[in-house]
């Protein structure tokens, strides 16, 4: 069996998603043109930011439905920071491939959101 999770900070998910948000504000910064979208970077970071608090949220919650609630936000959360890298790739072609990378950071968090939202399932059909 896997060892325990005592924090929030323990989820892998969590670990993912804190890299994410690391990685969007880099992204922001780095390219002139796209710091000065200010919409679109707030847009972007509220989203990173939004998949690693209901990460937590969720963990921190006592009722299971209420843990998969959050983490359901936070799956959806990662969907809108890939959509939002569309838009960063479109019309930012020097952020490009560090966006097209970050995706695949994001799809990755979203499949293990999606195993947590499973084993918290499983964990309350029992």
């Amino acid at each position: 069996m896997g060892q325990e999770l005592r924090s929030f900070e323990d989820l892998e998910a969590w670990q993912a998603a804190r890299s994410i948000v690391n990685e969007v504000y880099v992204l922001c910064r780095e390219d002139p043109a796209l710091a000065r979208d200010f919409g679109l970077c707030s847009q972007v970071q509220r989203a990173a930011v939004s998949i690693m608090s209901n990460l937590a949220e969720g963990f921190e919650r006592l009722h299971v439905q209420e843990k998969i609630q959050f983490y359901s936000i936070a799956r959806g959360s990662c969907g809108e920071v890939r959509s939002l890298l569309y838009v960063v790739a479109d019309n930012y072609p020097n952020s490009a491939d560090r966006g097209n990378r970050l995706k695949d950071l994001v799809s990755q968090a979203g499949r293990l959101i999606s195993g947590l939202i499973r084993s918290t399932q499983d964990r309350k059909k029992k």
